[in-house]
């Protein structure tokens, strides 16, 4: 099978060139939104570290509200300090020491953290091809600028 070979922006005319930028923009802009839902998660699961943090043994026997939906809380009492329910994904439940829960919200704040390094570091890539090709179109526009001047 033949490899592809590698083209010079410099070779494409504007049309060509116009349609590539619009690829990097789109392409820009679906990481850059990836990037900010990842940013949301880790502040989630950092919440989640803190909340653990907040629950200690002398709170036994508190009342506490109990979110049932993001604006419906019902009161309850903290028996088991000591355990928490952890939601490991697809409506599935584990029930967790407090330490053994802060462990696995901070093994997921790392593993988001390396993927927004790699994701980061892809969209700066993706910017520096499309500055590279935003760049010989200015020159492209220049030269054809100074051409329909000398006519």
């Amino acid at each position: 099978m033949a490899q592809p070979q590698p083209v010079s922006l410099t070779d494409l005319d504007l049309n060509q060139l116009g349609d590539i930028k619009k690829q990097f923009e789109e392409e820009l802009n679906h990481l850059t939104n990836s990037f900010a839902q990842l940013k949301q998660a880790q502040a989630k699961f950092k919440a989640c570290i803190d909340n653990v943090a907040e629950i200690n043994l002398q709170n036994r026997g508190k009342t506490i509200l109990v979110p049932l939906t993001n604006s419906l809380y019902v009161p309850g009492k903290l028996n088991d300090p000591d355990h928490v329910l952890v939601d490991v994904g697809t409506g599935y439940f584990v029930q967790k020491t407090r330490p053994q829960a802060t462990k696995h919200y901070q093994s997921k704040v790392d593993y988001i953290r390396t993927n927004l390094e790699t994701l980061e570091d892809t969209i700066q890539k993706k910017r520096d091809n499309m500055n590279a090709v935003v760049n010989v179109i200015q020159v492209k526009l220049q030269e054809q600028t100074r051409n329909v001047t000398k006519d």
